[in-house]
Order: structure tokens, then C-alpha cells, then sequence
């Protein structure tokens, strides 16, 4: 009988307790005595030997996980090739490999099947930790999902949890956006995740106006569509002409009394580094290398871009990304986490290691992908009808 384990890595998206309880639910059915645990937090718990055993109470209530966010077992940010780094946090000690440390726990711990959820990074370190035991004469089946909000995982079509990402960062605008009531020519940035992808800021912007499309309004008190309506959409994968956009937006700010930007935190970071890096200073990086957002304060250097040529009395920049990413899937996103996580299961126990998703190279249909074709940075596909049709229904193209 194999004993399965469960690790869950990288930042949380609305699919990581679910997909383990429709895991969890799969093994049930094809053998309920399987043994399972979970690494805690991530690959940090795989170097620590840190892990959780699911009791018989926790395999019966499975489904309690399809209603919950975030992940029960925890995530971190580890690279298990990132040595230094792995040694700096504390993770393996001075002289050791953290593929060799990891693949030595996994063998104390008698894993035989691995199931990682996470995105690339994670998916491609499982690939890199199952290549190490095959070196050293070790099995080890290891069957993935794909995570992540910014559905920029190659070569799958959608990746768990970005659905309800969209959805959710359209619901947190829907608030927000009523600040515009507040004073008069407001400039209102929402800053959505998605640091080389637009898929995530161009879904959020078309559920939100889904949702405008429910709306009645009150012109006579200044309640319009157009002013509730989404006037700019920028991302990684299309330039900016801030001065032909600083005439446009000017125009709806006059009309309006206000200016609603989508924007996606990767949007003009190339420009914004080089801004950073001609001052002298250096631009603050994770451990996979990728520039530090949160630090760099994207929304902040377009608010300055943007504030004066509109002349906007006040400017408002609210994130959405941690209200959206912690949610619990939405329907689309579960039938897909279930769908996946029943077929992960059934391959796993036939020994067949891969990534469960929707694959491109064989028509956008669930099966099992050769995790090293599994590459991150995707970019968003612009040519896509619907998005064509959203910039020029606001006017932007």
C-alpha cells in the first residue's frame, strides 16, 4: 500500500485545500486504509522533516476543505536549488545539498507518491527532486497541480484558482469604487497581482463589469456606468504611451469627476527598475530572484505618472491581491480542482508522475503534462476576442 504525501508552496491561491480535500476524497474511494500527511509549510517543512499525519477524522471529513481558503499544511517560498538561500534561512546546514537533504526525508519517511500544488517554481522542484532520486536509484512518483492566480503556467490553459481570483478582485472593486464619491476628480488605481502576466488584471476588469451590467443607475445624481466603468486596463504585455493616455484619461476625468485604472503590478516594471537602478540603489529580490513588488510600489510610481496631467485632487491606490488569492474557490474553479485532483490520484496510484492540467499542446484537455515542460511566464494572449473587445468598449484601443 503507497504512502501518499501532500505539499503545498509558493503564494496561496483560492484552490489549496480544495485540491487537497478533493484529493484526499480520490483516495478514499480507490483505497481508504492509504496512509497520508502533509509537509507543513511547503518545502521548508520537506528540509525540516516537519509534517502532519491525516487522521481517519480529517480523511472522513474531506469535504470541509472545498470551503475554506489558503492552505490547510501551510506554504512557503523555498527553492531547494537556491543553496545559500536554503542555508541563510536555516533550512539545511553549511556544506549540504537541499535536494540530497530533501530526498533523504522523503525516503526516511517512506513517500512513495508526492502530490505538489503550486506553480511553476514548485512544480519544476519537484521535477529537479524526482530527477535526484532517480540518480540515486530511488523512486518516486510525482504528480502536481497548477496554482496560481495568474494563470501563467506553460503550456496550461488555466491554472487552479485564477477564476475565482478574477472574480473575487471584481467584487473587491465594486466596493472601492465608490469612493470616487468622496471628492471631486479622483484617480483610483487598482492594483491587481500578475508580475509578467495580464490574465489576471484584464479577467478582474471584465468580471467587474459583469457585474456593472447588473447594475441600474441615477444620471440625475451623478450615478452613470461610465463613471462606475473601468476607463483604463494596463499590462506587462502591451507598452504604454502615458502622454496619448495622460489626453485620453484627462477627457474622462473631465467628464466624469473621476478615473478608474486596472493595473497590473508587473505593468511598466521594466521602466520602473531602470528608474531604480539609475539612482544607484539597488532593486530589492526574493529568493527565485524576482523583483520584490510590494517594495518597488508599482501603483505609487503610475499614481505619480498620472496624478498631475489629470490634475486629480486626491488619488487612491488599493490592492486587491490579498483579498482575492485567499478566497475559497468559486464554482468554476472547484469542479476544475475536483476533476484535477480525482485524475492526479488515479495516475499517482498507477506509478505515472506529471502535472495534472489543462494542456495546450493537446487542445486545451485535462491530462497529465511532463513536468519538464512546465515553465512559468506565460504571457497573456492580448489577441484574445474578449479582451479586444473590453479595451475598445472603454475606449482604450
Amino acid at each position: 500500500m503507497p504512502k501518499v504525501a501532500f505539499l503545498t508552496s509558493g503564494g496561496i491561491a483560492p484552490c489549496l485545500s480544495a485540491s487537497i480535500g478533493g484529493l484526499i476524497e480520490k483516495y478514499n474511494e480507490l483505497d481508504p486504509n492509504i496512509e497520508m500527511v502533509g509537509y507543513m509549510h511547503g518545502y521548508r517543512g520537506l528540509l525540516l522533516g516537519k509534517s502532519v499525519i491525516f487522521s481517519n477524522e480529517v480523511k472522513k471529513n474531506y469535504q470541509v476543505l472545498y470551503d475554506f481558503g489558503g492552505s490547510p499544511i501551510g506554504n512557503s517560498r523555498v527553492k531547494l536549488t537556491n543553496v545559500e538561500d536554503c542555508i541563510k534561512k536555516g533550512f539545511v546546514k553549511e556544506g549540504e545539498n537541499p535536494l540530497d537533504v530533501a530526498a533523504k526525508q522523503l525516503e526516511k519517511d517512506e513517500i512513495d507518491i508526492l502530490h505538489t500544488i503550486g506553480g511553476d517554481d514548485t512544480n519544476t522542484m519537484a521535477a529537479a527532486l524526482a530527477k535526484h532520486l532517480e540518480k540515486s536509484g530511488k523512486s518516486l512518483t510525482v504528480v502536481g497541480l497548477p496554482k496560481t492566480v495568474d494563470n501563467d503556467v506553460i503550456p496550461v490553459k488555466q491554472t487552479l484558482g485564477a477564476w475565482t481570483a478574477a472574480e473575487q478582485g471584481a467584487r473587491f472593486f465594486q466596493n472601492i469604487v465608490n469612493e470616487n464619491t468622496t471628492s471631486r476628480r479622483q484617480l483610483i488605481i487598482h492594483e491587481v497581482m500578475g508580475r509578467h502576466c495580464g490574465w489576471l488584471t484584464a479577467g478582474t476588469a471584465l468580471e467587474y463589469r459583469k457585474l456593472l451590467d447588473k447594475n441600474e443607475y441615477l444620471p440625475e445624481l451623478f450615478i452613470s456606468k461610465k463613471r462606475w466603468d473601468v476607463h483604463a486596463v494596463y499590462i506587462p504585455e502591451k507598452n504604454i504611451d502615458f502622454k496619448s493616455e495622460s489626453v485620453r484619461l484627462r477627457e474622462i476625468m473631465d467628464e466624469n469627476d473621476c478615473v478608474n485604472i486596472f493595473l497590473s503590478e508587473g505593468a511598466g516594471m521594466d521602466t520602473i527598475v531602470r528608474e531604480i537602478e539609475s539612482r544607484g540603489e539597488s532593486v530589492p529580490r526574493d529568493a527565485f530572484g524576482h523583483v520584490r513588488l510590494d517594495d518597488i510600489n508599482p501603483g505609487q510610481w503610475f499614481a505619480k505618472q498620472f496624478s498631475e496631467a489629470l490634475d486629480a485632487d486626491k488619488t487612491l491606490i488599493q490592492k486587491s491581491g490579498y483579498f482575492a488569492r485567499s478566497a475559497k474557490p468559486g464554482s468554476r474553479d472547484l469542479e476544475l480542482i475536483k476533476e484535477s485532483a480525482f485524475m492526479a490520484a488515479e495516475l499517482a496510484i498507477n506509478g505515472q508522475s506529471g502535472l495534472v492540467g489543462l494542456d495546450e499542446n493537446n487542445s486545451g484537455n485535462l491530462g497529465l503534462i511532463d513536468l519538464q515542460l512546465i515553465k512559468g511566464g506565460k504571457d497573456f494572449d492580448t489577441s484574445q476576442p474578449w479582451f479586444v473587445e473590453l479595451l475598445l468598449e472603454i475606449g482604450q484601443e
